[in-house]
């Protein structure tokens, strides 16, 4: 392992020099351009930048890769052209020979896989970043999958993250205190740890199971502790379609899909004060009957009472249009710095058109929404580039990144299904209004 070790470290840090010469001769080379001049090379070397990271990191499976998972998914993180690069990590990865998942599993469960289970498909049906997922029958003949972490893929997490942390800052990815970095790396060194343990996942499992216990149409998998351990995890097995299946049904499944998706992620931030943060589509299966079922619990975030109370009071000045209110709301989350810098109300109110139609707010919308041919992501992209001068006043915020993360995959989410629906009932009866 520490042989390995060495090779990703120098492969990392071949990198990170790499793109700290590239951003020097950038640097250099426009010292006496015009500003515009300026703008556009550094688009370009962003560019260059995101696909060197991009296809280093994808070379390179568990703890890394996953580093670049997450980070493509906080877009508000980092400039478009690296968030953009990086989505490409979220295609499923090679899978690992079944020699080493047969040991990794041996070694996990101490006993012959044989002994074990009656049956264990050697191809994966999917395989990430931090491990795969196996098709598997008990020896009582209960059908199963188990989820296998890749051996070591643990022992790197520290050095991985420092040395992707060290390649963006010379790039000038991050612009920001050193303090903010401070606290969204933690946040994403968290989140990748999290994802680690299987134990922590299994008790998740448990306690989301029982959240949504009554919650019909809602289907989690249940843990088999007799066979799951911190590196191997073995689930019922509940079977459902793919969202691009889902979109090929009629309006009215849809519809029910889609309140149930509202609902997972609404009902837990306010109700368990705790949230699945990763709605990769991937994550989720569907039934003919409108039922979602959900996957991959190691994603997890858990807010405070006055964390869930401040998203409750920002999302209601939002919906009533209070702009005052709402900028000290985004102070509070620290997303808009606290300086004395004017920042007119119509700025606020050109966001919030965007922003709530899907949610069918009068009178940004009424009525049905048709997520299929919607336009925000479109709109927000052309709002971004005249409202430039004002960005420097707003910062990522730690407290909001995996909420945002959430919120922006079940939005995709509903796009991708193509479902025509009027939210407001459910915007209305979870924010009390």
């Amino acid at each position: 392992m520490a042989k390995s070790s060495g090779k990703r470290f120098m492969k990392l840090a071949g990198m990170t020099a790499s793109i700290a010469g590239k951003a020097a001769k950038n640097s250099f080379k426009h010292l006496s351009s015009d500003e515009e001049k300026r703008l556009q090379a550094r688009s370009e070397m962003m560019q260059d930048v995101g696909i060197q990271i991009a296809e280093t990191l994808g070379e390179m499976k568990g703890a890394v890769m996953k580093v670049g998972q997450i980070a493509s998914q906080y877009k508000d993180v980092f400039p478009p052209e690296v968030a953009a690069a990086l989505e490409r990590l979220q295609k499923d990865a090679p899978p690992m020979p079944y020699s080493q998942i047969k040991a990794q599993v041996e070694r996990e469960l101490k006993a012959p896989i044989y002994e074990l289970f009656a049956e264990f498909e050697e191809v994966p049906f999917a395989a990430a970043s931090i491990g795969q997922v196996h098709r598997a029958t008990l020896l009582s003949g209960q059908k199963v999958v188990v989820k296998v972490q890749y051996p070591g893929v643990d022992e790197n997490c520290d050095s991985d993250l420092k040395q992707v942390r060290m390649a963006l800052k010379i790039a000038g990815v991050l612009n920001m205190s050193r303090e903010l970095q401070d606290q969204l790396f933690n946040e994403i060194r968290q989140s990748l740890y999290d994802e680690l343990d299987y134990v922590k996942e299994a008790h998740n499992l448990l306690v989301f199971g029982a959240f949504h216990a009554d919650d019909e149409g809602i289907i989690i998998p249940k843990v088999i502790g007799s066979h799951s351990s911190k590196r191997i995890l073995t689930l019922t097995e509940e079977i459902g379609e793919t969202l691009a299946t889902a979109a090929t049904w009629d309006n009215e499944i849809k519809q029910k899909i889609a309140k149930r998706l509202f609902h997972f992620s609404a009902g837990q931030l306010f109700g368990l004060y705790r949230m699945h943060c990763d709605p990769h589509p991937g994550n989720f299966a569907f039934r003919a009957d409108g039922s979602v079922v959900a996957y991959d619990f190691g994603g997890i975030r858990s807010y405070s009472d006055n964390e869930v109370q401040l998203f409750r009071r920002f999302a209601k000045h939002a919906v009533k249009g209070d702009t005052t209110a709402l900028e000290q709301d985004l102070i509070a989350l620290g997303i808009r710095r606290d300086d004395d810098k004017d920042i007119p109300g119509e700025f606020y109110e050109q966001w919030l058109a965007i922003g709530l139609k899907p949610l069918s707010i009068p009178p940004y919308h009424e009525g049905v929404f048709d997520f299929g041919n919607s336009q925000v992501h479109h709109e927000a992209i052309t709002q971004m580039r005249t409202s430039l001068k004002y960005f420097g006043q707003f910062q990522p915020s730690a407290t909001t990144m995996m909420l945002d993360r959430t919120v922006s995959g079940q939005y995709w989410n509903l796009v991708n299904l193509g479902v025509e629906i009027d939210f407001l009932p459910l915007v209305q009866e979870y924010l009390e209004l």
